[in-house]
C-alpha cells in the first residue's frame, strides 16, 4: 500500500511546486523551442563549416594547434540565443502583466526566482551538453585527413565540451539575472549583449587580455572551449569558478531587487 502524501495547507507551496508551474509556462510557449531548435543548428553549422575549413598546423604551431576549439565556435552565437531566453523567462511576464498571477500563486519571490533558474538552468544544461557533443562528433567528420583528428580520450578534450555545455546554462541564468534586475526586455538584452561581446572586444583592443580575459566570452573562447592552455588566459577551471561567481552574484541581486520591488 503506497503512503500518502500529507497536503500542504492553503497558501503554502515548496520550490517544487514553483519549479513545476515555471516548467508549464516555458515548455508550452513555442518561443522556447524554436530559441532551442536555433541554437541547436547554428552551433553545429557552425562546427563542422569551421571545422571543415580547418587547415593541418604547421610545424612552428603543431604543439598549440587545438581542432577542439574551433569545433566549438558556435558557442559565440549559441550563447546570445540563450541568454535572450533568459532574459525573456522573465521579462515577458513583466510586459505581459502575467506577473501578477505568477506573484499571486508565488508570493516568495526568492522561492520564485531560484525556481525560474532551476529550470532554465536544467534545461540549457541538457541542451548546451548535447549540442556540444554532437558538434564535435560531426565536426570530427568533416576533417581532411591531414589535420589530426581529436578523440573524447585524448588530454583535455572531455572537460572541454563538458564545460562549454555548462557554459551555455550559466549565460541563460546571467540572461535571466539581469531580466530580474531591469525587467525591461531591450535593456536586459542590451547589458547583456554588452558584457557578452561589446565591452570585452573593447577592452581586448585596449589592453590586450589583461582585463578582457575575466568576461565570459573570453573564458569561454580561450578556457572553457579548449583542449590546450592559452598563454596569458585564465586555466580552465579558474575560468569556471569566475563564472560560478558571476551567476552567483547576478542571481543574488536579482533576488534582493525582486523582494525590494512592487510588481
Amino acid at each position: 500500500m503506497s503512503a500518502v502524501q500529507p497536503r500542504l495547507p492553503v497558501g503554502h507551496y515548496r520550490l517544487t511546486h514553483a519549479a513545476r508551474m515555471e516548467w508549464i509556462k516555458l515548455s508550452s510557449l513555442r518561443s522556447t523551442l524554436w530559441a532551442l531548435l536555433a541554437t541547436v543548428a547554428g552551433m553545429i553549422a557552425i562546427g563542422v563549416v569551421t571545422m571543415a575549413n580547418t587547415k593541418a598546423p604547421s610545424a612552428d604551431h603543431a604543439d598549440t594547434f587545438d581542432p577542439v576549439n574551433n569545433v566549438l565556435a558556435g558557442t559565440a552565437l549559441g550563447q546570445v540565443i540563450v541568454g535572450v531566453l533568459g532574459v525573456l523567462v522573465i521579462t515577458g511576464e513583466y510586459s505581459s502583466g502575467a506577473i501578477r498571477s505568477t506573484l499571486a500563486a508565488v508570493p516568495n519571490r526568492p522561492v520564485l526566482l531560484a525556481a525560474k533558474a532551476a529550470v532554465l538552468g536544467l534545461l540549457t544544461l541538457a541542451v548546451g551538453e548535447t549540442v556540444t557533443f554532437v558538434t564535435f562528433l560531426a565536426g570530427r567528420l568533416v576533417l581532411t585527413d591531414a589535420v589530426p583528428r581529436p578523440g573524447l580520450g585524448d588530454p583535455g578534450v572531455l572537460r572541454a565540451l563538458v564545460l562549454s555545455g555548462v557554459y551555455l546554462a550559466m549565460v541563460g541564468l546571467l540572461g535571466l539575472a539581469l531580466g530580474a534586475v531591469v525587467r525591461h526586455t531591450a535593456l536586459a538584452v542590451g547589458l547583456l549583449v554588452g558584457v557578452l561581446y561589446v565591452v570585452p572586444a573593447v577592452l581586448a583592443g585596449l589592453t590586450g587580455m589583461t582585463v578582457a580575459k575575466f568576461f565570459p566570452t573570453m573564458i569561454a573562447a580561450n578556457s572553457l572551449a579548449v583542449s590546450k592552455p592559452v598563454a596569458g588566459c585564465l586555466s580552465p577551471w579558474t575560468g569556471f569558478a569566475v563564472l560560478c561567481l558571476y551567476v552567483a552574484v547576478a542571481l543574488g541581486a536579482g533576488g534582493r531587487l525582486l523582494v525590494r520591488r512592487d510588481a
